[in-house]
């Protein structure tokens, strides 16, 4: 979803923020330990991280930017700093805030904040972050250097009162006693705490998800959060639960894909955190989530290409004069062959990914693959790991075009299209929305239909 484009912090402040947990406000009270420690497992899952710690700040402290469609969300200090942060909150508070997206002092949080998916989280669990935050996290006294501003009417929070009461379920998760205890955790997982639903499911113009469409694939920003149902071509019905494991654990699984962008965050930062039943659970789960396919996708996203050599057709031919007339192989064979080898195969141990083979490659939806050759593959383990380059410096619009259908229509899928015109977007962080022009001129057509209404109703009693 495009108001989401940063959900997750950049690697290098969440390194550090991650290291700064370690050091809580106080020694917690020995019978809490466990529970504190369970709310720090919970956290993780729940990558409260990501948002709430910006680049070069503080574990929690707040201040990173988020862009929407509504303008720029600026996620809040969440440590227990009773000036600055959430210090005074009681546990009511703290969870009517986490699951119902109401603060402690009656003010609406705004949907950025999965306040929807939090929902399902149980009355335990939630005890158990909110003995986390508060014992488990060191107070920051420092308030986010920039606030929310957003332009009227969103800067209303009122009216998230109407938008909760139409799109929130406050229902925390009921097991279904048809299924398994390993599937319903799954499904409490997925569904709750890791919000996947969050950036797979596509939403409506109120920027709410369509449940229609669950998990059949979303905008994160300039990136595509692609179908996770049990597809066997969109989504992930081809995928043996062991290989969604390790996907989620490790980011990658050979001859199908390798996480990028966002997703690469949240196995960085949470998903890679989860114990190895919880992950089971959750790849259980996806592997039962209803298929929805997309027309496009005829055989999997995973099984298009094969291993092919262009480079002989340039061998011999002089470059052209103006850069940007780069064919395709002369840009693979500049920028790309060194690494992924004259015929796509990647790296013979591995390390270095096939481009056929490649869900990167075979979606007709071009997003990510576009984003991944401007912003290349940073992972966050212990140390910052940079697997590919990004050549938005290096490469015009475009070349990055001409490149990126070269590499769809010989190694993925041959019905795949990239535009100048689309990388040019995506550079600047997708496509703008129209939703502040449409609220505000659905809010006058409002205004305008009351005084019509009025001015119909005084003529009538003068009538009389």
């Amino acid at each position: 979803m495009k108001w989401m484009t940063r959900l997750h912090g950049t690697p290098g402040a969440i390194a550090l923020a991650l290291a700064s947990l370690n050091v809580c406000a106080a020694a917690p009270d020995a019978a809490n330990a466990d529970l504190i420690q369970r709310g720090r497992y919970l956290a993780s899952a729940g990558d409260c991280i990501a948002c709430h710690t910006a680049p070069g700040g503080r574990a929690m402290a707040g201040g990173l930017a988020l862009p929407t469609p509504l303008g720029t969300i600026v996620s809040s200090n969440i440590t227990p700093s009773k000036t600055y942060g959430i210090g005074n909150y009681t546990q009511a508070q703290f969870s009517a805030a986490l699951r119902a997206g109401i603060r402690a002092d009656g003010r609406h949080l705004y949907p950025a904040m999965p306040y929807t998916s939090y929902a399902l989280v149980s009355d335990d669990d939630a005890s158990a972050l909110y003995a986390y935050f508060m014992q488990g996290v060191a107070a920051v006294e420092a308030a986010p250097p920039q606030q929310t501003r957003l332009p009227f009417p969103f800067n209303i929070r009122r009216s998230m009162a109407l938008w909760n009461l139409l799109f929130l379920d406050s229902k925390p998760f009921v097991p279904d006693p048809g299924k398994s205890p390993e599937w319903n955790r799954g499904a409490y997982l997925a569904r709750g705490l890791a919000h996947c639903s969050a950036c797979h499911t596509p939403r409506n113009m109120l920027m709410a998800e369509k449940k229609s469409l669950e998990l059949a694939g979303g905008e994160v920003g300039s990136w595509y959060a692609p179908n996770i149902t049990s597809d066997p071509n969109s989504g992930v019905g081809g995928w043996s639960e062991q290989e969604l494991i390790d996907y989620l654990r490790l980011g990658h699984v050979a001859g199908k894909a390798q996480t990028a962008g966002p997703m690469a965050e949240a196995v960085d930062h949470s998903l890679r955190h989860l114990s190895e039943d919880d992950l089971r659970a959750m790849a259980g789960y996806l592997k039962t989530v209803p298929a929805l396919r997309e027309a496009a996708d005829t055989r999997p996203v995973y099984a298009w290409g094969a291993a092919a050599d262009e480079l002989h057709s340039i061998r011999g031919v002089a470059l052209p004069n103006d850069p940007s007339r780069m064919t395709g192989p002369q840009l693979y064979d500049a920028h790309c062959a060194t690494c992924h080898q004259a015929r796509g195969q990647g790296s013979f141990d591995g390390g270095l990914p096939p481009l056929f083979h490649n869900t990167a490659l075979g979606r007709s939806n071009t997003n990510n693959l576009v984003m991944v050759l401007l912003e290349g593959i940073q992972r966050q383990g212990d140390t910052l790991e940079v697997l590919m380059p990004g050549f938005k410096r290096e490469l015009s619009d475009q070349q990055i075009a001409t490149l990126g259908a070269y590499l769809a229509q010989h190694y993925g899928n041959p019905k795949a299209q990239i535009s100048a015109a689309q990388v040019k977007t995506l550079r600047a962080g997708g496509a703008r929305s129209n939703l502040v022009l449409a609220a505000r001129l659905g809010l006058a057509a409002l205004v305008l239909a009351i005084i019509a209404a009025l001015f119909a109703l005084t003529r009538r009693k003068r009538r009389r």
